[in-house]
């Protein structure tokens, strides 16, 4: 393949323009038999997420790639989000094993190997409750809640009435939402909606064996949505369950019935996968930060209901905070931050300037992470000074890849993970001030933009 179409293609990767690349190498005559084209096109396919269509392109090349661990990685990466995660496992293994110590593929090699765990167990546990539904493993229980004291369940506020809460549902009203829903609601979720029609209850935790996005140990909820359509925060309302499964694309599984502090990016529904459409649901968490990752919280929604606790049980904000500044204080850095901070002499006590600025977020943040505030920034910028002043020649693609081997993936002195977003939506922030310049595909900062970030280091 010419040099001048592979800087074409890179450049498209750098400005996201996968489509462009799909485009060009669907019409590039003999393509099929390249195999650096083939390998480009499959990841084209992965980043626009049409992963079936870049596996196929990848087993296209499998004989030509058995000792290249990119296309290990790839193949990895395919099967990770097609959700066949003892395969991932393999792949991005084997990966490892070509190419030891690249960071992602530690990092999707280990939550393939957790993922595909969770996977097993979740498959039987689903093949156990339809096997004892099937035997009619159930008995007729008493009323839904009589032994608890609902007068003290929900916390009341404006917020509440206005965005949750409706006038108790009738039957007429009830019968229409199942209809509309296509799902026959559990009793004990209509005893608790006559009781109160939605709302924010006042424990809004739930147990989880799991970690999810929201945390190692337990999920969040923000309310519970009531039976009716008027309120943005109801069944069938602007933000109820067939919005969040047609617009934000949840599995058709149930019914969505607590919204979660992400603003959409989590949610608790009921699943009826196992009873189908008229039986007992149980209630799950869907994680739309993880490829919709299903979690089982609960057998039925009362056991959910009476599951929920105080958000202070999980407040371990003041633990969390101190560990984060022995961190930044006291780990080791990383060898890539290690050899970038060896070659800086404009600069003096490198090392203890970086952990300065990150003590500081730390006390800002009660973490260490970086968003999009003006601290998280200069650490963003000190990072790209640092790495282009040991490589002058980086492309916006070959300085995304190595961003996670500085602090990201820093080990003692690392956040454990990135939004990659965060990443190039600062960058491209800095390129539009013109503070990063682009010049034939290489970056670099600019003189008057290197001595503001030197001058913030030695006040640091």
């Amino acid at each position: 393949m010419k040099q001048t179409l592979i800087e074409q293609l890179n450049e498209w990767h750098e400005e996201e323009e996968y489509q462009k690349i799909v485009d060009l190498l669907k019409t590039t005559p003999d393509v099929e038999q390249n195999y650096e084209a083939v390998s480009l096109l499959a990841r084209a396919y992965n980043n626009l997420g049409l992963y079936e269509e870049g596996l196929l392109q990848l087993e296209n090349i499998a004989e030509a790639g058995k000792q290249d661990p990119l296309w290990h990685y790839r193949v990895g990466y395919s099967l990770y989000h097609l959700k066949r995660y003892e395969e991932a496992a393999q792949a991005f293994n084997r990966s490892d094993q070509l190419e030891t110590g690249d960071q992602s593929t530690e990092y999707f090699l280990r939550r393939s190997f957790q993922k595909a765990e969770k996977q097993k167990r979740e498959q039987l546990r689903l093949a156990r409750k339809k096997a004892s539904i099937k035997r009619g493993d159930h008995t007729e229980g008493k009323l839904p809640f009589s032994d608890m004291n609902l007068t003290d369940f929900w916390d009341d506020s404006e917020y509440a009435r206005t965005s949750y809460q409706s006038d108790p549902p009738t039957d007429e009203r009830i019968e229409s939402i199942e209809k509309e829903l296509g799902y026959k609601l559990p009793s004990s979720y209509i005893q608790l909606m006559k009781q109160q029609n939605g709302g924010v209850p006042k424990n809004t935790n739930f147990p989880t064996e799991d970690s999810t996005s929201w945390a190692e140990d337990h999920i969040a909820i923000t309310g519970i949505l009531g039976i009716g359509r008027e309120k943005d925060y109801s069944l069938c309302g602007e933000f109820g369950s067939p919005f969040m499964i047609e617009e934000w694309g949840y599995p058709d599984i149930g019914v969505v019935i607590c919204d979660c502090p992400s603003a959409g990016h989590d949610v608790v529904m009921l699943d009826y996968r196992a009873c189908g459409r008229d039986g007992e649901p149980e209630v799950v968490h869907v994680d739309q930060e993880d490829d919709y990752e299903i979690t089982f919280l609960a057998d039925n929604f009362e056991a959910f209901i009476r599951g929920l606790v105080s958000e202070e049980e999980y407040d371990t904000s003041e633990e969390d905070k101190q560990h984060d500044v022995d961190k930044v204080m006291h780990g080791k850095f990383s060898p890539l931050l290690e050899e970038l901070c060896s070659r800086v002499t404009e600069v003096e006590q490198m090392e203890q300037k970086i952990r300065s600025i990150c003590a500081r977020i730390v006390e800002e943040k009660g973490r260490f992470t970086f968003h999009v505030d003006e601290l998280s920034y200069a650490m963003y910028d000190v990072q790209f000074w640092l790495y282009t002043k040991s490589y002058p020649n980086t492309s916006r693609d070959q300085y995304v890849s190595a961003y996670q081997n500085i602090i990201a993936f820093g080990g003692e002195f690392g956040q454990g993970g990135y939004a990659p977003s965060f990443v190039t939506d600062w960058l491209d922030h800095r390129i539009k001030e013109g503070r990063i310049v682009q010049d034939d595909g290489i970056l670099r900062v600019t003189d008057s933009f290197a001595e503001k970030i030197m001058k913030q280091l030695k006040e640091a």
